[in-house]
């Protein structure tokens, strides 16, 4: 299918050099249509869309800088390159100030005006890609849009609705999988912010030599590797929110420097000794209490205070179960599209175990259940074999009770039975945390991954 041309205004009131522009930008493929003077060109841009435009600076009725003017007033996302045979220093900065996008002299080298045209394009095709990403993500991210209509997650929206608007630090609790990040996203893009940058990062997924780094940026030579300066998360997210998932991670030595941010609103590199001022609301999440953290000496007191001004609990999804049939279809709907299959539904007794099982892992291991499950599935309606089979609250606590008294009723439990229960438990005690989890098993991290991969739990 033939693509659209780009369509190319040129506004000179020359004629002879509008017509070999005309023949000249034709030969390249592009739409061209012509005004002879600023007023001409307003009156075309007031008309119809134009991909660029090319405008003379002197002309005799309306000249380019006024005509500029007028047209940025109509459609700002227009490029206008200026051309002018009266180049001075000026008139450029003029040019520029007014939203030119750039400055050519005349006569034209036409290898540099191909070029600068198709930079200016280039630029605004960009920019609007960035737009509908921006508008996809805060889509995704939109409050009204975060699934759940319990009781406990409308509560939280409706704390959420109130919280976003305003620059509070913002801590943000709960166990793994629950969907913090969504509702960090969520207060992000409902708040005065949302055209700034939201910006990520998992603390405990960077050693603590390299999340200095990470957070602050470097100078160049500040250690082995650092062969240029790099901007930190901090930067990055200036005039937007940082997102800081699983803090608690954060080693003591980090901790007072995060806390010294949050006092003083300024970062230095690492390595360097600028002050850089910074404006960032901060938006804080972890999966540990945090009072047996700064019990244990794990926490700051401090700073647990400086990023407590306001809490947010996520519930988990075994206290909001009401929630499961809608948290289901919607991933069932997505992972159906990316899959290219023919899933419509739940039979009932599918969905009758989706409500039954305890879903440790949260919305992460529903999700997971259900990709799994789309993928497997050969019918329209998935069935109750494909999904986890159910260990209801009831069933956990007769084993845990067995596992702690009844040698005699716990031999007659399938081992693997007996080993998710633990699991389950253990999980839960260590508030959905896997290392803790995995330290009070009494096994490796990755040795919980396995089995927990074993049960289809994530």
């Amino acid at each position: 299918m033939k693509t659209k041309q780009p369509s190319i205004l040129v506004v000179d009131d020359d004629p002879a050099h509008r017509t070999m522009l005309k023949t000249l930008l034709s030969g390249w493929e592009y739409s061209v249509a012509e005004a002879g003077d600023g007023s001409a060109a307003v009156d075309e841009v007031s008309r119809r869309p134009y991909d660029l435009i090319l405008l003379d600076v002197r002309m005799i009725k309306v000249s380019g800088l006024e005509a500029l003017t007028q047209i940025k007033a109509i459609n700002p996302s227009i490029p206008v390159i200026i051309m002018t045979a009266y180049a001075s220093v000026e008139t450029a900065v003029e040019a520029l100030k007014k939203g030119a996008y750039d400055y050519l002299t005349k006569p034209l080298d036409f290898d540099e005006l191909r070029l600068a045209m198709e930079r200016a394009m280039d630029h605004m095709q960009l920019r609007e890609e960035n737009l509908q990403l921006k508008e996809t993500i805060g889509a995704r991210f939109d409050r009204r849009n975060v699934i759940g209509r319990s009781a406990a997650m409308t509560k939280l929206m409706e704390t959420v609705a109130l919280v976003a608007p305003t620059e509070a630090v913002v801590l943000i609790t709960g166990e793994s999988g629950t969907g913090k990040e969504v509702i960090a996203g969520a207060i992000h893009y409902n708040s005065y912010r949302k055209d700034g940058p939201f910006v990520k990062i998992n603390c405990a997924a960077i050693t603590e030599t390299l999340l200095e780094s990470e957070l602050f940026g470097h100078e160049k030579g500040a250690f082995t590797g650092a062969d240029r300066r790099k901007e930190g998360k901090f930067r990055q997210a200036e005039g937007g929110s940082l997102f800081l998932d699983e803090v608690s991670e954060m080693s003591l030595a980090m901790q007072v420097k995060l806390l010294r941010v949050l006092q003083e609103r300024e970062i230095t590199r690492v390595g360097g000794e600028e002050v850089i001022g910074v404006d960032v609301r901060i938006i804080a999440a972890t999966n540990k209490d945090l009072f047996q953290e700064i019990e244990a000496g794990r926490f700051r007191e401090d700073l647990y205070y400086r990023l407590n001004v306001v809490t947010l609990n996520v519930p988990p999804l075994r206290h909001r179960k009401e929630d499961i049939p809608l948290i289901a279809q919607h991933y069932l709907k997505i992972f159906s599209e990316k899959n290219r299959k023919d899933v419509k539904g739940f039979k009932p007794q599918a969905m009758d175990r989706l409500l039954k099982y305890h879903w440790p892992g949260n919305i992460r291991e529903l999700m997971n259940a259900v990709e799994r499950a789309v993928i497997l599935s050969q019918t329209e309606y998935l069935s109750e074999e494909i999904f986890p089979a159910p260990l209801d609250e009831e069933s956990v606590e007769s084993i845990m009770k067995s596992l702690s008294g009844d040698s005699n009723a716990l031999s007659d439990m399938p081992l693997d039975l007996v080993e998710k229960a633990t699991i389950i438990k253990t999980l839960e005690a260590a508030v959905g945390n896997k290392s803790e989890a995995a330290r009070r098993l009494g096994i490796t991290r990755r040795t919980l991954h396995q089995k927990l991969k074993k049960y289809g739990m994530m």
